[in-house]
């Protein structure tokens, strides 16, 4: 085989590979969003002419009705008509197939046949129908459970792409305890990114970002998210969370960060090296671009002002740490504001609990109020210690019972 034949034969497979996709499609959920939310500074005629064309390719006539219910679109007659003939022809060729698998064919011909199916439904937006044809899948009998699992996440897909998130919910839940029962490595890892995923819409952060940070080095899950949307996901949610030394390694320092940093926005880059070497006033200044791409994503619009707000706080706290108390001049200008605005901002955080500390309004100054550790954990060990008081009490009665 010449070399020119090894190039075409790879060139060939590269094809193959990129032609695989996976439905529904979320990045026209995102685009859905971004009709939803004119706040978002996205140009709304481009984004609706994008929508119609994919609705238009892939015959999606059950997605392009709803899109015109919830926005009250003129729906062209003519193009749903089109669709739903197609649709109409799939469906028939669909029932066709599984109709031989299970008259003629074993039965993985038959669970590719369903699985078709589903994805079918999946692809044009018929949620109720994709629900009912994967649900078809994991109850089946003598069907694998990774194949369960895999049908658990398409259904779970769906959800998401719908914000359907009581669905999700119990998907997830179900989903892990077949990973519990038999999934492998791969299919254990995909479903933590849908659970991150779930949880941030939820806003779990906390839990979020430790399923986030440990998928860096492990993504595998593209039908759910680009890789460096990922890691946006991850960078966001950790910062909130990580000490120090493990925001040094996982993100200032991370390879895994550090590649996708340059396809992401750049607010991201300086909110973590700011926080990092305590350069408040271009962390503080990070915080506009943040917001506005916060603004822009679907999974975490819902919580930009929360979030926000508590990278404000976990900057006005670190800052604090250092002191037992700092003149508010002085503060103010560490972080590029008004003494006046930076006053307020933190009498509402301080009188919300939300930091550590006093205003002496006659000295200008900031007096921290380090927690008292010793007492806190004393208060902890009292409250375990009356909660197993009272599960042994109960075991007890059940004993003399």
């Amino acid at each position: 085989m010449t070399s020119l034949n090894v190039t075409e034969m790879f060139e060939e497979e590269e094809v193959e590979v990129k032609a695989e996709r996976t439905f529904p499609d979320m990045e026209l959920a995102q685009k859905a969003f971004l009709l939803d939310s004119p706040e978002a500074g996205a140009d709304l005629e481009a984004v609706k002419a994008e929508l119609l064309s994919a609705i238009e390719t892939d015959a999606m006539a059950p997605f392009y009705e709803y899109l015109c219910a919830r926005h009250g679109w003129m729906v062209d007659e003519a193009l749903l008509a089109t669709m739903k003939a197609a649709n109409a022809a799939e469906v028939a060729a669909l029932a066709s197939e599984l109709k031989d698998a299970e008259e003629n064919q074993g039965e993985m011909e038959v669970l590719d046949a369903l699985f078709a199916t589903a994805k079918f439904h999946a692809r044009i937006g018929a949620r109720a129908d994709a629900y009912t044809a994967f649900d078809t899948i994991i109850a089946k009998p003598k069907v694998s459970t990774g194949k369960k699992i895999d049908a658990s996440m398409h259904k779970l897909r769906v959800a998401i792409f719908f914000n359907d998130m009581d669905t999700a919910r119990k998907l997830i839940e179900s989903a892990k305890k077949l990973v519990e029962d038999g999934g492998d490595w791969d299919r254990r890892n995909r479903l933590k990114a849908y659970e991150a995923v779930y949880l941030m819409v939820d806003r779990d952060f906390k839990g979020a970002a430790a399923l986030l940070l440990e998928g860096i080095a492990t993504f595998t899950c593209v039908e759910l998210c680009t890789y460096e949307q990922f890691i946006y996901y991850a960078i966001v949610t950790n910062l909130l969370f990580l000490d120090r030394p493990a925001l040094k390694k996982k993100l200032v320092d991370g390879p895994e960060v550090l590649s996708a940093l340059g396809n992401l926005p750049p607010c991201l880059a300086t909110m973590t090296t700011g926080l990092y070497d305590c350069e408040y006033a271009a962390f503080f200044a990070s915080l506009v671009g943040l917001h506005e791409s916060l603004q822009r994503d679907r999974y975490l619009a819902r919580h930009s002002r929360f979030m926000i707000r508590e990278y404000r706080i976990l900057a006005y706290a670190q800052f604090l740490e250092s002191y037992k108390s700092v003149m508010v001049v002085t503060m103010a200008k560490a972080f590029g504001l008004s003494a006046e605005f930076l006053d307020g901002e933190l009498s509402r955080f301080i009188a919300g609990g939300r930091l550590n500390a006093k205003i002496d309004k006659v000295g200008g100054k900031v007096e921290t109020n380090p927690p008292d550790q010793r007492n806190a954990q004393y208060q902890a060990v009292i409250k375990k210690g009356d909660l197993l008081l009272t599960s042994v009490q109960k075991l007890a009665r059940v004993i003399d019972a």
